[in-house]
C-alpha cells in the first residue's frame, strides 16, 4: 500500500495481518477557477456586487498554512468581483487566519496567495478589539477586520473535530480572533457536549456559536471550497451559513464510508499540510477516534505515518499541547487534570488525552521520534513496526478526507 507522507508518499506493508482498506467514492474534481467563478454567479444569497460600495474598505480573511485551501484562486475571484464593483485594489487587506497558529512566513504567503502576497498580513491574536459579546463570550477581532467596511473570508469546508466542518464564520472569529472566544469555544465544557463532533453541522453547539460570532463580527460574505482526496470537488459563495451546509453536503458523499465491525489497529494517514507537526497530525487520530463510527476495538492501537519537521510545532496552541502532554505522567491524568479547563490553544491535547486513555498511538517514519515519545504516545520507523502480526488492521489513507460513519 502507498500512504501520504509529507509532500510524498511511503510504501507501507503489514505481513500475517487482515488488511481492509478504507477508501471514499472521492467525488470528482473540478477545477477551481471554474468552480469560483460559477459560485460567484450563483452565491447563497446577495452577490458581492450588492454588498460592497466603491468606497469600502475590504478586509478579506484568508486561512493559514495548515489548510490546503487553494486561497490565490479565490482571492483572484474576490479581488476581480470587487474590481467590478468599484472597490480598488488599495482599499483591500488580506488577512491571514492565524488563530494561535505560528505566523506564515513571506515564502509561505507568496507560495499561498500569489500575486496578492503584497496585500496580506498575518493576524497577532495579541492585537485585538472586542466588537461586542455572544453567550456572554467577548468577542476579540483582529484590529484590521474590526476597522473595515466590509468583512469577506474564504475557507475549506471540510470534516472538523468539533465545528462538525470547518469553513464559513470559523476563518474570521478563530483565524481573526483572540483568546476569549478561541477559549471558549476549545474550552473542556463545550468540547464535552454530545453535539460537538465530527461531521455534524446542525445541533452542533460549537458550530451555531461560531455561526452567531460571524454576525457579531460583521462576515458579509465568504467564498470556500470543499475537497476530497482527489482535489477540489465544489465551491459555494455569499452567506456563511447556507455556504457551509451546502459544502458539507458534497463533503459528505465524496467522503462518508460505512464501517462494519471492529479492528485490532487503524492505520491513518495524513500527509502535508496537517503531517508538519504532531499538534496537526494527531488530528488523524481523533478523526479516526472520535468521529460518528469508532472502528477501534477496546485497547487497539491507531497508527500515523507523520513527518513533523515542525516537531510539535511553533505556534502558541502547538507550544501549549507540547507543554500539557509532555508533562503528563499518564493520559487518565492529563484528561483528568484538562477537565478543569486549560488555556486556548491546548485543546488539541485535551482530545489527544481522550484518545490515549483508551488506545495506544503509534507515529512513525517522523523526523523528531523523540517530540513523539515525551508526549505519551510511541515512535516507531514504521508502519510494519508498528502493527503486532495476526492484527485485524483497517487502513485509512486519507483519514482527514474520510468520515467513518455506521
Amino acid at each position: 500500500m502507498t500512504l501520504p507522507l509529507g509532500d510524498g508518499t511511503v510504501d507501507v506493508s503489514v505481513p500475517d495481518c487482515d488488511v481492509t482498506v478504507c477508501e471514499p467514492p472521492g467525488g470528482d474534481p473540478v477545477d477551481p477557477v471554474t468552480a469560483a467563478e460559477a459560485a460567484l454567479a450563483n452565491p447563497h444569497g446577495r452577490p458581492l456586487t450588492h454588498v460592497v460600495d466603491p468606497d469600502d474598505t475590504v478586509a478579506v480573511v484568508v486561512t493559514d498554512v495548515t489548510r490546503a485551501t487553494p486561497d490565490d484562486v479565490l482571492l483572484d475571484a474576490l479581488l476581480a468581483r470587487l474590481e467590478s464593483a468599484g472597490v480598488a485594489r488599495e482599499q483591500v487587506t488580506v488577512v491571514v487566519g492565524l488563530g494561535l497558529h505560528r505566523p506564515m512566513t513571506d515564502r509561505e504567503l507568496a507560495a499561498a496567495l500569489g500575486d496578492h502576497a503584497d496585500l496580506a498580513v498575518n493576524h497577532d491574536p495579541d492585537a485585538t478589539v472586542s466588537v461586542g459579546q455572544v453567550d456572554g463570550v467577548d468577542i476579540e477581532l483582529n484590529e484590521t477586520v474590526a476597522a473595515a467596511d466590509r468583512v469577506l473570508a474564504t475557507g475549506m469546508v471540510e470534516p472538523h473535530q468539533y465545528a462538525g466542518f470547518s469553513g464559513g464564520a470559523k476563518t474570521a472569529v478563530i483565524g481573526a480572533g483572540g483568546e476569549s472566544q478561541i477559549g471558549y469555544t476549545h474550552g473542556p465544557d463545550l468540547l464535552a457536549d454530545d453535539g460537538v463532533r465530527l461531521g455534524r453541522v446542525g445541533d452542533n453547539p460549537f458550530r451555531s456559536f461560531l455561526d452567531r460570532a460571524g454576525d457579531r463580527v460583521g462576515l458579509d460574505f465568504c467564498l470556500n471550497v470543499t475537497h476530497g482526496p482527489a482535489g477540489i470537488l465544489d465551491a459555494a459563495a455569499g452567506d456563511p451559513r447556507r455556504v457551509v451546509e451546502s459544502l458539507a453536503e458534497s463533503a459528505r458523499e465524496a467522503l462518508s464510508v460505512t464501517v462494519e465491525g471492529t479492528y485490532d489497529a487503524v492505520v491513518a494517514g495524513v500527509g502535508a499540510p496537517k503531517d508538519a507537526n504532531l499538534y496537526q497530525a494527531t488530528r488523524a487520530a481523533t478523526y479516526v477516534a472520535l468521529g460518528d463510527a469508532d472502528p477501534l476495538a477496546p485497547g487497539g492501537r491507531i497508527v500515523v505515518p507523520a513527518r513533523l519537521p515542525e516537531g510539535a510545532g511553533d505556534g502558541t496552541g502547538e507550544r501549549r499541547f507540547y507543554e500539557w502532554l509532555s508533562g503528563a505522567d499518564s493520559a487518565d491524568a492529563l484528561y483528568a487534570e484538562m477537565a478543569d479547563g486549560y488555556d486556548p490553544g491546548a485543546q488539541r491535547a485535551f482530545v489527544v488525552a481522550r484518545v490515549l486513555t483508551e488506545y495506544d498511538l503509534y507515529v512513525t517514519d517522523s523526523d523528531h521520534p523523540e517530540v513523539v515519545e515525551d508526549c505519551l504516545m510511541h515512535a516507531v520507523a514504521s508502519v510494519a513496526d508498528a502493527v503486532e502480526p495476526g492484527s485485524d488492521v483497517l487502513v485509512v489513507p486519507n483519514a482527514l478526507d474520510t468520515l467513518l460513519v455506521e
